[in-house]
């Protein structure tokens, strides 16, 4: 069953190199469902064109992500979602993104980092997500604990001296 691969938001400057920002949003996109066993996903030359980066990018990708048995070849008909691919819940997913979010708050607490500036950096990261994206991560509830609470409060307090 075709299914049109999601938008892949790359940052040709942000350190990470190209094919792991495709095998990461891929690997995201199955473990939480948005593709599913069974989907395929577009050719190699197909998404080369699409996302403007050399074709041997995606080969790189599209291999790293069937050696982990996320994705498998199928002789002359192309790339698709493994059945074996593991999906999480979106509960598990907004789990691990609350954890990233403590992880980024007690980080710029240790660095001195102003509350304003992380504000503003999250502002223009987010600015970069299409807007159906947006909308859909603003119309789900949030059920986070109260350890990011805690280490934003420190981020707004290390912010007060700069």
């Amino acid at each position: 069953m075709a299914r049109k691969l999601p938008p892949l938001l790359l940052d040709p400057s942000g350190g990470v190199p190209i094919y792991r920002q495709i095998m990461d949003q891929v690997r995201a996109y199955t473990a939480t469902g948005v593709l599913k066993p069974g989907d395929q996903l577009p050719s190699i030359r197909d998404l080369a064109k699409t996302l403007r980066v050399n074709p041997t990018t995606i080969v790189h990708a599209y291999s790293e992500l069937e050696h982990g048995g996320i994705l498998e070849r199928q002789q002359g008909r192309g790339v698709f979602v493994a059945a074996t691919a593991e999906q999480v819940s979106v509960a598990e997913a907004r789990a691990d993104l609350r954890r990233m979010a403590e992880r980024l708050a007690m980080d710029a607490v240790q660095l001195g980092v102003p509350l304003a500036t992380v504000q503003r950096w999250m502002a223009e990261a987010l600015s970069t997500v299409p807007d159906r994206e947006r909308r859909q991560g603003e119309n789900a509830n949030d059920h986070g604990g109260h350890n990011s609470s805690r280490a934003l409060e420190e981020v707004e307090h290390a912010g007060d001296g700069n």
